[in-house]
């Protein structure tokens, strides 16, 4: 089980946005999926995360009606990448947990494409985004009167990551605040396809008054990944 914390407000608000955004998954048939070739939205829905599933501080944020979207890929001011292509469903599950030392947030979105060409080229769209993303951005203080961040540097890297029959990349971000407010924030996004599905999994943790990374970062977003993918890959594919 995950480091967990407790109930914390405020000041890692921006890593929950994404989480917010994402809102409830979409609507289909949440039947068992029967064998066969590809892999059905039901069997999506079913191996994503819940709170439970991760521990007993992690939550569902508020229901959004804004439209499902992902996490950026760059960080800083980057926008979210558009999703690829034109899935037949998004199923998401957004997750967080807020403490007094800091925050997590785990945004899981499913992409379900009619085939696996599909699922491929929209990787490959996402992957162009991350292979694009400044390694190192500096961003001055700022204040909008709805939240402030101090200065930070953040430094962006891109990987391959292969998990079974799961291949793609992984994107991760480290922003350092500046030696004043000394707090860190990490982000994970795993973007990894099998079949006809792109799995787009961003696990981010913000830690307030401490400047050093969590040393369970690492371990822990790959064991959301990997936990998800198990799921997935013991269930049976739809025909």
């Amino acid at each position: 089980m995950l480091v967990t914390r407790q109930a914390f407000r405020g000041a890692a608000a921006t890593l929950c946005a994404a989480a917010l955004a994402a809102g409830c998954s979409s609507g289909g048939d949440d039947n068992p999926a029967p064998k066969g070739g590809v892999i059905s939205a039901a069997t999506m829905r079913a191996a994503l995360l819940q709170g439970k599933d991760v521990g007993p501080t992690w939550k569902a944020p508020d229901a959004s009606a804004a439209p499902p979207q992902l996490v950026s890929l760059c960080g800083a001011d980057n926008p979210a990448p558009p999703l690829p292509g034109s899935p037949q469903e998004v199923v998401t599950a957004p997750l967080v947990d807020e403490g007094t030392a800091g925050a997590q947030a785990l945004t899981q979105t499913a992409l379900v494409y009619p085939d696996a060409a599909a699922a491929q080229a929209a990787q490959f769209a996402l992957k162009v985004v991350a292979e694009a993303c400044p390694p190192t951005i500096d961003m001055a203080a700022r204040d909008t009167g709805e939240a402030q961040e101090p200065a930070y540097t953040e430094t962006v890297s891109t990987t391959p990551l292969t998990r079974g029959e799961w291949s793609g990349f992984v994107v991760l971000r480290h922003k350092q605040y500046e030696p004043k407010h000394p707090s860190t924030a990490d982000t994970a996004v795993a973007v990894l396809v099998k079949r006809n599905v792109l799995l787009f999994d961003a696990y981010a943790i913000y830690r307030l008054n401490n400047s050093s990374q969590s040393p369970q970062f690492t371990s822990d977003w790959q064991k959301l990944v990997g936990s998800v993918i198990s799921r997935v890959d013991g269930q049976p594919a739809s025909g």
